[in-house]
Order: structure tokens, then sequence, then C-alpha cells
């Protein structure tokens, strides 16, 4: 496949299901919404359809601040299949959200030497469709 081809195939879309309707839902605003336990207070990521903390099924969506702290990283040299349009290298982190949960996910706008473990981050949005954007952070 030439890299014609590669760019003018739609690029997938992740499936929404009623477990993470919720998350997306809130990408359409630019609301990073995770689930929120009503009997514990409990917030997690990624989405269930039970609180990991006391089992209760008594769930909803809680949009968060999207600000936490880069506690990990790594440069990703190769890119995996037609859908992940990057340049290599680019840079996946996990970030510690300061309600709790940790996110994986790219951070851009970072030059390499500034990077740095407890770096203050922030969510942004990058458009995937008109119903999804997909969340990145940057620096604070």
């Amino acid at each position: 496949m030439t890299a014609t081809q590669a760019s003018t195939r739609p690029k997938p879309i992740p499936p929404i299901f009623k477990v993470n309707q919720g998350f997306w839902e809130g990408s359409k605003v630019g609301e990073l919404r995770l689930d929120h336990c009503r009997r514990c207070d409990h917030i997690w990521f990624p989405p269930s359809s039970s609180c990991p903390n006391c089992l209760s099924t008594d769930i909803d969506w809680k949009a968060v601040s999207g600000r936490g702290k880069v506690w990990s990283w790594i440069w990703m040299h190769q890119r995996y299949g037609w859908a992940f349009d990057v340049e290599v290298p680019y840079l996946l982190v996990q970030v510690n959200l300061d309600e709790g949960p940790s996110f994986v996910s790219t951070l851009v706008g970072v030059a390499k030497e500034d990077l740095r473990f407890d770096m203050p981050v922030q969510v942004v949005w990058q458009e995937r469709n008109e119903n999804q954007s997909v969340p990145v952070f940057t620096p604070a």
C-alpha cells in the first residue's frame, strides 16, 4: 500500500458501546468524563459496568479536570498499522490524573529534552470525526 492510499483510507473509529458511551459523549463537548460510583464516590478508567472499588452498579459519568502529571513514557519508533497517522518517533505517556485514575495517551507539544517525571499536563482533544474526538495531552 502506498502512502497516498493509506492517507485516503478512512480512519477507524473506536466503537461506542453502552459501557463507554458517556466517555464519547463527553468527547463531543471537550469534557473528559470518567465512570463515577454514586455509592462510594470512586472514579476510574477504563469504563466498566460496575465499580472496581465496591462492585456497585449504581454508576454515572463525571466530568473531570483533565489535568494530571506524567508518570511514565515511551518513545514509539514504529507505526502500528495504517490507522496510526503519526510521525515516528511519537510519545506515549501514562498520566496520573488529579482525580486518581491513570490514563495512557500521546503527549504533544513538548520537546524531548523538556520531558520529565511529574510534568503537569492537560488533556486536549483531536477530532476524529463529527461525533468523536480522542484525548491527547499537552504540557500545562
